[in-house]
């Protein structure tokens, strides 16, 4: 598949998707006054969702991106500025989340199980945190157990199926416990949930259990596990949500934060995981078995 191709399916699945969201779903007026926008807001979302894809990851190089060479197709971008580019493109994030979680109760298999972890988002360099002005009073010091270091700003948990969709996520500050974080994301669900050595707690296990939430999880000490064989076959399991992190890390870009406030901090966010879906559909809708959307556009 060619980037034309992907650009023009990725319109087609939004463009419907959108027209039975807004149908359907009690959003209100995404509008509450003023004229309609020049680009209508499933284009908007086809350039934003394709060019996270391409691993654009700031609005501005999104724009000219597609204004220097898909004008064409999107005639409305010769007609506004980028301002007016980026303001839509932040007040689209209800039609974002919207479009996102139809697409997954309509063309994702309901999963067996689901798998929990954490991805830290660094603000700034660890020196620079004590004046570090953006998200003050929001992002907070915590751990980053993969290279082993104190860091400054967020973490984003999510809830990733065995197809590599993510499910749920819920972004916090660097220092909440993941197994609070899980609270808020299962909280009236039911299904179970895999989990590494950080959601070990008998305790609060059994607390979720009784409301209808399964949380699996390996022994809290590698050293005294009672049961090696097992923790490795929940191990082996859990390898999906590496691989999908690293798409978030690597193509989208997630640990990178470029925006100074929370409003387009969590658009971008909403974008890399529409983005990621949408590439995870189309690329198993056109015959792939894997995970790979990388290989998307030479499949």
């Amino acid at each position: 598949m060619d980037l034309d191709t992907y650009i023009v399916t990725v319109f087609d699945r939004i463009d419907d998707t959108t027209r039975l969201v807004v149908a359907s779903l009690d959003l209100g007026r995404l509008r509450q006054r003023g004229p309609q926008p020049i680009l209508a807001d499933s284009e908007i979302l086809t350039i934003e969702t394709v060019g996270a894809y391409l691993g654009f990851t700031e609005e501005k190089t999104i724009y000219d991106y597609f204004r220097r060479h898909y004008a064409h197709f999107f005639p409305g971008l010769r007609r506004i500025d980028r301002s007016t580019f980026v303001r839509q493109v932040a007040n689209l994030w209800r039609l974002k989340e919207a479009v996102w979680q139809h697409l997954l109760e309509h063309e994702v298999p309901v999963p067996e199980y689901v798998i929990a972890d954490s991805l830290p988002i660094e603000v700034c360099r660890f020196a620079r945190a004590p004046r570090c002005k953006r998200f003050r009073g929001e992002a907070a010091f915590g751990w980053c157990w993969v290279n082993d270091h104190v860091f400054y700003g967020f973490r984003f948990h999510a809830l990733v199926d065995p197809f590599g969709f993510i499910r749920c996520f819920v972004v916090t500050p660097a220092n909440v416990d993941e197994k609070e974080a899980l609270e808020q994301m299962v909280d009236g669900k039911t299904g179970r949930v895999l989990g590494d050595r950080n959601y070990w707690s008998p305790a609060w296990m059994r607390w979720l259990l009784d409301r209808g939430v399964q949380v699996i999880a390996p022994f809290k000490h590698a050293s005294r596990d009672p049961d090696r064989r097992w923790s490795a076959f929940l191990g082996r399991l859990r390898r999906r949500v590496e691989t999908v992190f690293g798409q978030f890390t690597e193509r989208f870009k997630m640990k990178q934060v470029g925006a100074k406030d929370t409003w387009h901090f969590a658009s971008r966010l909403l974008r890399s995981v529409l983005s990621h879906t949408l590439a995870l559909i189309v690329y198993r809708s056109s015959g792939g078995t894997d995970m790979q959307i990388a290989n998307l556009l030479s499949a």
